[in-house]
């Protein structure tokens, strides 16, 4: 009996054994580390039959369940990808890491492609809104950076937590000023966007300059051939009207892509502002002044962006980049006239001023990239050397015309002076970065060094009007001498289980800084090294759920403008000036976030500002002067809670939300109020929520329609008070999605506008400001050749290029 028991329960446990079942899981991305959603992973037995299959998520994440052990062959496939086969031996659970599907080389004659709803992935150190063949497309980049999560694009500049973000295209650095960079975005198509990447922390390969990072990724050429695109857009405000036009072309052959694009953005951009200024002394009002200033300016910047590769083999590439910014002198004048009511303490009007400045600037701005790649025969495992160059020119020549009256208008005196400045920048970079794949490439390795100089050369000579002769003012002359010298090395290692990811870096820079006024005879040398740490970690819960938390320290150095000593009149009144001596600001970010059911993310933020380089008006009471003053603060103190979601309503509408409710603290040295340390401090809520409609049976007519609000807001050391704007564009897709044409309205409602208060201590100044705001819009894209090759477009990179502006 016992024997039959025995053989009973050792036929079960071999029975049990040999049916026990297992699971496999994996991640699958591309060549860039995105992760690819919805492909097909399929399980075969041996006798080619299928037994599983599964799709990935958004994520890029599969697992296959209950399988019983044995031999069997996992297959991956995905549109515009090569398939992937691999032989798996089951005895226990499998997890793949993370598996790299390659693009195919040939194209797909006759594949319709459907546009589709946008999609978000969140990576453990960034996020990634896929817009490829989406209903963004059609629009151009800064259309689809407004509509991108967590990215708030107002009144002229890109935010990220109220922070300005570093543009990136393809992880090479756009390095313009906002407005050029607007411009820019505005005149690019978004046919070739594959998705952009949302980086609030930037990990250690990044520069530790600046704070959150912008990252355009573009998709890439399949097939030998040749296309292009034109494109333009046409803008009404209540004054001027402002144009932009470009045209891009792309050829490859089997071995070359070359690139090469160009836009041109004529516009005349009006504002009439008034100021309200009243002058203290002794805890009382002793004069008031009252402006109406109006400002037109024109420009006409040109841009020319090419890009050439050269594949010499499977490991080897080269690669040539430039960018090119033409700021005419012709075609860059400013016209500003501005009328002030000067009042007694009684309010009795003492006399008036009458100024008229005219003001024409030339730049020329020049960057060319030379970089060689080189690929291992590990898989993943790659070598990158780059060099850089950048040469700038910006010169400027000012006249100012001042008539003073008496409260009849009859003359009292006339003042005239003219400004001559000059900047020229020469930069010059050498980066080397290697990247090598671990434990079966579910982890990464990544180190690389860093080295740039800049020499910089500012001239200011101001000449007065003295008896019918001009004669140079040698206390407001001066030239500035400029060199920096940064050494970076960077650390980082990531790595990817099944439900947690984890990257850890470390940056180190080492400045040394040399700064010299000719005239006072005034030097600045200083040496720094800062250490940059960062940690990321995620951890998906389920297929709907993940939570994350991020950290890192960040540097943002003063803009080569700030540190110039001398002063710049902008009229008899009002001047601005810097200091050599500026610190760095230093960051500390901290980051916790929940993203539930793959459509809704919350994120807690806390981030600490050490002596932000600012640029701060103060009145000085005693000699009724406006100084604007690039200054070190205190510090600043932000923290809040940000809500996002992209989400379909019903079939043909999407919605997408972002608000943010923050609280923040500025503390700075009141400078002429014997630096008493003093708080501006606010909480604010911004919230953005945008309507997605598409019609017709093959969706080529698109509605959006948007609301933002923006409540006041602590900036430095002033208020600026509430604005929101409503805005509705329409476009509708032509000829085989070939051409588009799209008409809108900005700002509806002109509800833009707003005012900026400084009031504290003997600070009193009101600016309200006006804007062209509300605009009527007409765009256009044309797209020839075969035009379902993607371009291999890139941008510059190189961190102290921004600071050029």
């Amino acid at each position: 009996m016992t024997t039959k028991y025995f053989i009973c329960l050792f036929s079960l446990l071999s029975s049990l054994m040999f049916s026990q079942e297992f699971n496999i899981s994996g991640k699958i991305i591309d060549a860039n580390k995105t992760p690819i959603a919805y492909a097909n992973v399929v399980i075969y037995n041996s006798d080619s039959t299928v037994l599983k299959g599964v799709i990935t998520n958004e994520s890029g994440i599969f697992e296959i369940n209950h399988i019983v052990n044995g031999n069997y062959t996992l297959k991956i496939s995905f549109l515009g990808f090569e398939n992937y086969l691999q032989e798996v031996k089951l005895n226990e659970d499998i997890s793949l890491g993370d598996i790299i599907l390659k693009e195919n080389i040939e194209e797909l004659d006759g594949v319709k492609i459907i546009a589709k709803r946008p999609t978000v992935n969140r990576m453990v150190d960034r996020l990634v809104f896929n817009v490829e063949n989406s209903t963004l497309s059609n629009n151009n980049v800064l259309d689809v950076l407004k509509h991108t999560p967590g990215v708030l694009v107002n009144n002229g500049e890109i935010t990220i937590k109220q922070s300005v973000p570093t543009i990136y295209i393809n992880d090479r650095r756009v390095h313009l000023s906002s407005s050029e960079i607007q411009q820019l975005l505005e005149g690019t198509s978004a046919t070739n966007i594959k998705s952009i990447e949302v980086i609030t922390s930037p990990p250690a390969k990044y520069e530790a300059e600046g704070g959150s990072v912008l990252n355009i990724i573009t998709t890439k050429n399949i097939i030998a051939g040749y296309n292009g695109s034109v494109f333009g857009n046409y803008k009404q405000g209540s004054e001027y009207p402002k144009y932009s036009a470009g045209t891009s072309h792309f050829f490859k052959t089997k071995k070359l892509n070359s690139y090469i694009n160009y836009s041109i953005s004529p516009r005349k951009d009006y504002r009439d502002n008034d100021e309200f200024v009243n002058f203290i002394d002794n805890n009382q009002v002793s004069s008031s002044w009252e402006t109406d200033f109006k400002r037109t300016r024109e420009t006409a910047n040109q841009n020319i962006n090419a890009n050439f590769d050269y594949q010499f083999n499977d490991n080897n590439s080269l690669g040539f980049s430039t960018n090119m910014l033409i700021a005419p002198r012709k075609k860059t004048q400013t016209h500003v006239n501005s009328t002030t009511d000067v009042f007694s303490s009684n309010k009795t009007l003492d006399s008036t001023f009458i100024t008229k400045n005219k003001l024409v600037d030339e730049t020329f701005n020049f960057a060319f990239t030379l970089d060689y790649l080189h690929k291992f025969k590990k898989a993943g495992e790659k070598l990158s050397i780059s060099t850089h160059y950048t040469t700038y020119d910006f010169s400027s020549f000012q006249n100012v015309d001042t008539d003073y009256l008496f409260p009849d208008k009859s003359l009292i005196r006339n003042n005239k002076f003219q400004t001559f400045s000059s900047q020229v920048i020469k930069l010059y970079t050498g980066q080397l970065d290697y990247e090598l794949p671990l434990n079966d490439n579910s982890a990464v390795f990544e180190t690389g060094f860093k080295i740039s100089n800049i020499n910089s050369e500012s001239v200011l000579n101001q000449f007065n009007f003295e008896n019918d002769a001009f004669e140079k003012d040698a206390l407001n002359s001066d030239t500035f001498l400029y060199d920096e010298t940064n050494y970076a090395a960077y650390l980082s290692y990531s790595q990817d289980w099944n439900s947690w990811s984890l990257k850890l870096g470390l940056r180190t820079e080492l400045t040394d800084i040399k700064g010299n006024s000719i005239s006072t005879n005034t030097k600045n040398d200083s040496k720094y090294e800062k250490f940059f740490p960062s940690f990321y970690v995620l951890h998906t819960l389920n297929d709907k759920n993940e939570i994350y938390f991020n950290y890192n320290k960040r540097i943002f150095r003063p803009r080569y403008n700030q540190l110039n000593p001398f002063k710049y009149f902008l009229n008899d009144n009002a001047y601005l000036t810097g200091d050599p001596n500026l610190k760095p600001q230093i960051d500390d970010v901290f980051t916790l976030g929940y993203t539930f059911n793959q459509k809704y993310t919350f994120e807690a933020y806390y981030r600490y500002e050490n002596t932000p380089a600012i640029e701060i008006v103060f009145q000085d009471n005693e000699s009724n002067l406006l100084k604007i003053i690039n200054s070190n603060i205190d510090r600043s103190i932000s923290y809040g809670l940000d809500f996002t979601t992209y989400t379909p309503v019903v079939n043909n509408w999407n919605l997408y939300v972002l608000s943010s409710i923050f609280y923040y603290d500025n503390q700075f040295f009141a400078l002429e109020s014997n630096n008493e340390l003093f708080n501006t401090e606010q909480w604010s809520l911004y919230a953005q929520i945008i309507n997605y409609f598409s019609f017709l049976k093959d969706k080529s007519l698109t509605a959006d329609v948007s609301y933002l609000y923006i409540s006041s807001v602590a900036d430095g050391t002033s208020n600026v008070s509430e604005r929101s704007s409503f805005d509705i564009n329409l476009r509708k897709t032509l000829w085989n999605n070939r051409a588009s044409i799209s008409i809108g309205i900005i700002d509806m409602f002109n509800n833009q506008n707003f005012n900026q208060e400084t009031k504290y201590l003997n600070q009193d100044i009101l600016l309200k400001s006006g804007l062209e705001n509300r605009l009527l819009t007409f765009g256009f894209n044309y797209k020839f050749g075969n035009f379902r090759l993607h371009t291999n477009k890139k941008e510059i990179e190189n961190n102290e290029r921004n600071r050029l502006n």
